[in-house]
């Protein structure tokens, strides 16, 4: 319940003031035992690794060195999710790989924003748009509307690693991850009616 309170307590609070790595490891930490300080630690010393404060050191740090990949194998694997575990395996998901480049870069000095674009998640740095799945390299967003690369707030990047986890463990029918994934879901303001629907419906199942 600890973990639990102190997501609410981070998402509730100034958006601009949430810190993102923190809020993702407590997502981890609802599935598993995490030290949240540690794994804390453990981006600081990515960051240290850095030879200068640049998106292409980024890149060397997490994906050479440290051999970060996306998980072609195993996509939908929920570790792919869970910031921790990404880092263990070197493997994740679009989402999960372009925090890692946020906050080792924030680190640094180094800006990196997250794109919501559909189906696939983007990094920004300066106008420069960068595909995590595929090792950080230059992409382009060819058809996808303007709209659809405006950089998302930590909320809203929060709000999509949950909803990818509702999906997992909606197809699995692992009924206990799916309460609370949608209880920290739901303590992100902004997210949609039906989430919280959802969560009364399953919360009234266990009276």
């Amino acid at each position: 319940m600890e973990d639990t309170a102190r997501f609410t307590a981070l998402v509730a609070g100034p958006e601009a003031e949430l810190p993102l790595d923190e809020a993702a490891f407590l997502i981890a930490a609802h599935d598993h035992k995490v030290d949240v300080g540690s794994e804390l630690r453990r981006l600081d010393e990515l960051a240290d690794g850095m030879r200068a404060p640049t998106v292409d050191e980024v890149r060397r740090v997490l994906f050479t060195d440290l051999g970060l990949a996306g998980d072609a194998d195993d996509y939908y694997a929920p570790e792919n999710s869970y910031l921790d575990a990404v880092l263990d395996r070197r493997r994740g998901i679009p989402i999960t790989l372009t925090v890692l480049m946020m906050e080792v870069g924030r680190r640094a000095g180094v800006t990196i924003h997250g794109i919501g674009a559909p189906g696939h998640f983007l990094a920004m740095h300066g106008e420069q748009l960068l595909d995590p799945f595929a090792g950080g390299v230059p992409t382009q967003a060819d058809g996808v509307h303007p709209s659809y690369l405006a950089p998302v707030g930590p909320r809203a990047i929060l709000a999509r690693m949950l909803a990818n986890l509702r999906q997992i463990y909606q197809t699995t029918g692992d009924f206990t991850s799916l309460l609370w994934v949608l209880r920290l879901r739901c303590a992100i303001p902004g997210v949609p009616d039906a989430d919280h629907d959802q969560l009364a419906r399953m919360e009234a199942s266990l009276n």
